[in-house]
């Protein structure tokens, strides 16, 4: 079966992995001229890691990033409110992940090209429309180095273009751009000792907006131990809130562009937290680039006959819980593991509709409400730590909706197919 993945990014390259070790033939179209490591951090949680494991992609991964053993919500004093264990040390069978994203989406390139052959990725292919024939989908790029049309025919077309993606676009012609809540987030990465144990995710702060995130994505000292001295590569955000208002924003406006030093030292200056040094990190970062936080209403299908959304192409959403690429992740996977038990494309495309879309929309609801973020911000509201029970209802609450709960991740069967024809004996969604 031939598939057309529009989309060469963590979502696109996945998918193509997932399809491949299902026995198909995906083909990458993507409309950047060239796929470079670019970007900051990114977490992958244990039910993303599981499938890129299961790709066979372990050793590449472990190699790239680190593995944060505690989540610790401060207030803005930088007192702690909330802290819970992750990955191996809550007890999942996988780590959680931190990683540099340009890093991470080169390793996946490397593995895309490495199984399936270069020339099953082609860049600079603006995606511009798609239509439906009696044997299947006819899709329809813009060459961007000599500006020609380039028409391709595939039995699939699989959008993985993004939060402003061409093929969604197509499907709900009547939807019109993203929505933003007012808060932006200033993003960079910069040489820093470690913070508190050296291995934890440190949210600080309350509300969106009034937040500061830090959490390593590379260990220049040790790979395997906690390091206690020398420099790692921080990620960190602040995050800034320009407008009370939650409004559309098209690309026009929000071009992530590039704080200035001045600026970003400005931002720092109403903080005050005893275990980092805002400023020393604003001035060793390389570059600063402000990215709006955004996302989209839940759709009420994303399958169509022969063609689908996946990613942030189908649910973009607010940035509480470190969720979203990790969803991405499993929806590749999920994907792959209906169209090799479905004889019919079109029947295996409504069952990984079922299957994900219910469960990723109500995702994109709670990051609305926060996610497990309720926590830091119910804190501050009150001015002071919830109590226990309280604040762990709200974190297991959310862990089950997202279907990543320990007992969820470590028990469910694989997505796993063998040879793209199998049946499977049990259902991993139930």
């Amino acid at each position: 079966m031939r598939v057309t993945v529009v989309g060469g990014g963590i979502a696109g390259l996945t998918c193509a992995l997932s399809l491949h070790a299902a026995g198909f033939r995906p083909q990458v179209r993507e409309a950047a001229r060239t796929i470079e490591a670019v970007g900051v951090g990114i977490n992958l949680l244990p039910h993303a890691v599981r499938e890129l494991a299961e790709l066979g992609l372990a050793d590449e991964l472990a190699a790239i990033a680190l593995p944060p053993q505690r989540l610790s919500y401060r207030d803005r004093a930088g007192e702690p409110v909330w802290e819970e264990a992750l990955g191996l040390a809550a007890g999942y069978r996988w780590p959680q992940y931190s990683v540099h994203r340009g890093r991470l989406h080169l390793m996946l390139l490397a593995a895309v090209r490495k199984r399936l052959g270069s020339d099953c990725i082609r860049t600079g292919l603006r995606f511009q429309r798609f239509e439906q024939t009696p044997h299947g989908v006819r899709a329809h790029f813009l060459d961007r180095a000599g500006g020609t049309p380039v028409a391709e025919d595939a039995d699939l077309l699989i959008a993985c273009d993004g939060i402003d993606s061409a093929v969604r676009a197509q499907l709900y012609p009547a939807e019109g751009p993203s929505h933003g809540n007012g808060v932006h987030m200033w993003r960079g990465v910069a040489p820093y000792p470690h913070l508190l144990d050296g291995r934890s995710i440190v949210v600080a702060g309350g509300t969106p907006g009034a937040k500061f995130v830090a959490y390593p994505i590379e260990d220049r000292v040790a790979k395997d131990r906690v390091a206690k001295s020398g420099d790692a590569l921080m990620n960190w955000v602040l995050e800034v809130r320009h407008s009370t208002r939650a409004a559309p924003l098209d690309r026009s406006n929000r071009s992530n562009r590039r704080i200035t030093t001045a600026e970003a030292l400005t931002g720092v200056t109403g903080w005050s937290l005893p275990w980092v040094d805002l400023a020393k990190l604003v001035e060793r970062s390389s570059a600063i680039f402000e990215y709006p936080m955004l996302d989209r209403d839940p759709l009420p299908r994303w399958s169509f006959g022969r063609v689908t959304l996946l990613g942030d192409a189908a649910h973009p959403m607010f940035p509480m819980g470190m969720n979203g690429g990790s969803q991405s992740i499993v929806d590749a996977r999920v994907l792959a593991w209906c169209l090799a038990r479905e004889h019919d494309p079109e029947t295996a495309l409504r069952r990984y509709d079922t299957m994900r879309r219910p469960t990723v929309n109500a995702i994109v609801l709670a990051n609305r409400e926060l996610g497990p973020e309720k926590i830091i911000a119910r804190a501050a509201e009150r001015g002071g730590a919830l109590p226990v029970d309280e604040a762990t209802e709200m974190a297991s609450d959310y862990k089950e909706l997202t279907r990543a709960t320990v007992a969820q991740v470590n028990s469910r069967a694989s997505w796993t197919v063998s040879g793209g024809a199998a049946e499977a004996a049990m259902d991993p969604a139930r």
